[in-house]
């Protein structure tokens, strides 16, 4: 009997420390699945997204979920938005990330991909657009080196049959309840990353904004 349990406890032991290691190669098999469909759906025209919803609670939601971090439920909450459609690919090259963007910042979406806030302004139109991603404790995954982010830096969003390239301009760490960062202006294409400050804490939000270069 002993020796039975030696073996079960030894299996529990193998089967918690894979798990990290599993659930990670799980999400960036996801998360390369929606690239590869992006990037397939990145040649074809789609009609123009307006902003719709309520983007103050659409924004609380998000802090909801980037501070709950990577781990939490996948079940969504009451009243949700789940849209979830593929509508484009960020790419930042100063820190190696290409990610598919989900509309909708839910839990799902969040899991796997970068995320359109639903309220903002559509990516490549005048306005603010935002787009979420957690902050992975995996070194690379996400938004995990945001962080590493500088003025003059260069966001390639491409969406639409478009490529769009931001040049960082501001950055900043705020509190998880300052809707001030999606402000924006009819007279120019702003696009605003959000994630998680600091890595393991989550009480701030560090905010990356870049404008659209004209080309």
């Amino acid at each position: 009997m002993k020796k039975i349990l030696s073996y079960v406890l030894i299996l529990a032991g193998i089967a918690i420390l894979l798990f990290p290691v599993l659930r990670d190669w799980y999400h960036d098999r996801q998360q390369q699945a929606l690239l590869e469909e992006a990037k397939q759906a990145a040649a074809q025209t789609r009609e123009s997204r307006t902003p719709n919803g309520d983007l103050t609670r659409n924004y609380q939601q998000l802090s909801h979920i980037l501070e709950a971090g990577e781990s939490a439920s996948e079940a969504p909450e009451a009243g949700e938005i789940e849209e979830g459609d593929l509508i484009g690919i960020i790419v930042i090259d100063k820190i190696n990330v290409e990610l598919p963007i989900l509309e909708g910042a839910t839990q799902a979406n969040l899991k796997n991909a970068a995320a359109h806030l639903t309220g903002t302004a559509p990516l490549g139109e005048a306005g603010n657009g935002a787009i979420a991603a957690h902050r992975a404790h995996k070194t690379g995954r996400l938004f995990n080196r945001l962080n590493e982010v500088t003025y003059g830096d260069q966001i390639i969003i491409r969406t639409d049959g478009r490529e769009l390239t931001y040049s960082v301009h501001h950055i900043s760490v705020v509190e998880p309840t300052d809707v001030t960062v999606l402000e924006g202006s009819p007279d120019e294409s702003i696009i605003t990353l959000i994630t998680c400050d600091p890595l393991y804490e989550a009480t701030h939000r560090l905010i990356v904004q870049g404008r659209l270069i004209e080309v």
